[in-house]
């Protein structure tokens, strides 16, 4: 029959509790265990005593052929009974498997006491860390204040500031003035041929006026000369009349 040797959850909800079991690996998970071999308690916070095994059992069924599960063979890994079935797989004494495992203890320790160090380190380091912090932020405060106290002694100088500037802007406008003088030389030639073509205007509508009288006054020269012949005749008529009436008064 092949059997496994793994964790079988109890306890009720939210807090959970197992016991390491051996069971047909054909079983279901929460089926009938053939051996109880220790528990783990995940809810406790120290590892040396969340779990118990019984150690002889779990060699016997190991030998026996069990197969183990990922977290059945991290517990036994703690405890160090995967090294020592290791051991006695290749074939060791107990002398000899008591000796590398006395090592091995020593090296777990040795480990621990690293891993307690790092941690101490990095609480120290947390702790100069947090410190630093509050000294930056208590200089940053220190010279929020003191430019806060000097704030009221600059406010003269912005006020001075104003002056400055209605100077500055005097200066543009009467840069601007001269600007605007010189442009306007500029601008006169453009009106001066304006100027030229009223001036034109202007003549050749005296012209065209002088023209008419002078063609006026030659009808009424015209009319004058052609009523001037007619007065002649009528004279030298009365003249002729008057001739005649003397020379027949003469006859008689």
């Amino acid at each position: 029959m092949a059997t496994k040797i793994r964790l079988k959850r109890i306890g009720r909800r939210n807090r959970p509790f197992y016991r390491m079991v051996v069971m047909d690996e054909r079983a279901r998970r929460d089926g009938a265990a053939i051996e109880e071999l220790g528990w783990f308690n995940p809810l406790e916070q120290d590892d040396e005593k969340n779990f118990s095994l019984k150690e002889d059992r779990v060699l016997h069924w190991l030998g026996e052929g069990a197969q183990t599960t990922e977290t059945a063979h991290n517990l036994l890994k703690r405890v160090g009974l995967a090294h020592k079935w290791h051991l006695m797989k290749q074939g060791l004494d107990e002398t000899a498997v008591e000796k590398e495992m006395k090592k091995w203890s020593l090296e777990r320790e040795e480990v621990s006491k690293r891993r307690e160090e790092r941690s101490a380190k990095k609480e120290e380091e947390k702790l100069k860390a947090a410190e630093k912090d509050a000294e930056a932020a208590a200089a940053a405060e220190e010279v929020e204040d003191a430019q806060a106290e000097e704030a009221p002694a600059e406010e003269p100088v912005e006020e001075a500031a104003p002056a400055e500037d209605t100077e500055e802007e005097a200066e543009e406008a009467v840069e601007e003035e001269s600007t605007e003088e010189e442009s306007e030389p500029e601008e006169t030639p453009s009106e001066e041929p304006a100027d030229d073509a009223a001036d034109e205007k202007d003549s050749d509508e005296t012209e065209d006026e002088s023209d008419g009288d002078t063609v006026e006054e030659e009808k009424e020269d015209e009319k004058a000369e052609e009523e001037a012949p007619a007065e002649d005749t009528e004279e030298e008529a009365e003249k002729e009349a008057v001739e005649e009436e003397s020379t027949e008064r003469r006859l008689t």
